[in-house]
């Protein structure tokens, strides 16, 4: 007997694991692993989320058109020419699906966030991994990787997970020199994070290209990781296109609330940047400090590298979680001898640098 076949690529892909949240044995876990927020949501969205609880059994207005309006009118954005999705990675996933299929590839820099792989791979495109210098993606390295068959270069900026990013002019540069056809796509799900003057979402770029279109979310400062919510801004025929493509009601009820009610909520957002800026600083030093190499972040984490290479980042990560720590384990992303640690809560910060100190001394 024949079973039904999946289609190309599907089975090559290796499943996106997420941070985990759970350790058995253990009631008081701290989760550093999957880049959430701190602070966790605006209660402003909470309570957003708690008068739409009643009216759950009505769909969602498919547009999100009240949200569209109102990332607009915060960013500086026209409302048509932006989309909602359940989560960045949906987005990203349309854009691939869209404009890449089999025969066709998807470029990305080699230590770029799993999804574009995956998303690759799913509609049978062949994802291309550019080589970085020095934990940055780099802008020749990509253009040398660009083919006939090139369809879609995905750039996360600030990088997942290394927290490097490239300078306004870096990837004004890397459009200037791409093709046309090619759906260049600028992940800026850090950016509300980012205080650098040469930094660019991208939104200036896609504003003045037919070809760029850049992904953001509420998963990481606005705290709304659970509800899923994203958004794009891009030129009208890739909206428009991504527009036909998405689920009718892809991005719920309550979803759309929360995301309205955190955007008004800039108290809440300015406490959870303050929170970062002074804690991300102390954690790079730290762990300088204590000898592991980490790549310069500018997002709400950091790469830290073990100089005994992935077993002992093994090892560590082992003795984290004995002791109710979750941190990120970077096989995946092909850095073996490396963690990502989420900024925390003090309380986790000082946790997690006091345990790697005890680490250290016992091996």
């Amino acid at each position: 007997m024949t079973t039904p076949k999946p289609q190309p690529g599907l089975m090559s892909i290796t499943p996106y694991k997420g941070g985990e949240s759970e350790l058995e044995g253990l009631a008081e876990i701290r989760k550093l692993s999957a880049n959430e927020s701190p602070l966790g949501p605006s209660p402003r969205a909470v309570a957003a989320m708690r008068e739409m609880a009643a009216t759950a059994h009505r769909y969602p207005d498919g547009g999100a058109t009240r949200l569209r309006q109102m990332l607009g009118k915060r960013f500086g954005l026209p409302a048509d020419r932006l989309i909602c999705g359940n989560g960045s990675d949906e987005l990203i996933g349309l854009i691939t699906s869209c404009y890449a299929g089999e025969g066709d590839e998807v470029l990305y820099s080699r230590h770029g966030f799993l999804m574009y792989p995956i998303a690759a791979m799913a509609n049978g495109a062949t994802p291309v991994a550019a080589p970085e210098t020095d934990y940055h993606a780099d802008v020749d390295a990509l253009l040398a990787a660009v083919t006939p068959r090139t369809r879609v270069l995905f750039l996360a900026n600030p990088n997942n997970p290394t927290g490097t990013y490239l300078s306004r002019d870096e990837v004004a540069r890397l459009r200037a020199e791409l093709r046309d056809d090619i759906v260049l796509v600028i992940d800026a799900a850090y950016a509300e994070y980012v205080g650098r003057n040469d930094y660019d979402s991208g939104a200036s770029l896609v504003a003045e290209h037919d070809n760029v279109i850049m992904t953001r979310t509420f998963s990481k400062i606005f705290g709304l990781g659970g509800l899923r919510v994203g958004w794009a801004y891009g030129p009208p025929g890739i909206i428009d296109v991504l527009h036909r493509a998405r689920g009718p009601f892809n991005t719920n009820l309550m979803a759309q609330a929360a995301a309205i009610a955190a955007l008004e909520d800039t108290t809440h957002l300015d406490a959870a940047r303050a929170h970062n800026d002074r804690w991300l600083p102390w954690m790079l030093e730290q762990c300088a400090d204590l000898g592991l190499d980490c790549p310069p972040s500018i997002g709400n984490f950091v790469l830290a590298r073990f100089p005994g290479g992935p077993e002992q980042a093994n090892a560590a990560d082992t003795f984290l979680r004995n002791r109710g720590i979750i941190v990120r384990q970077m096989g995946g992303y092909g850095l073996p001898e490396a963690l990502r640690v989420t900024i925390g809560t003090e309380a986790d910060n000082r946790a997690v640098v006091e345990t790697l100190k005890q680490f250290l001394a016992e091996t």
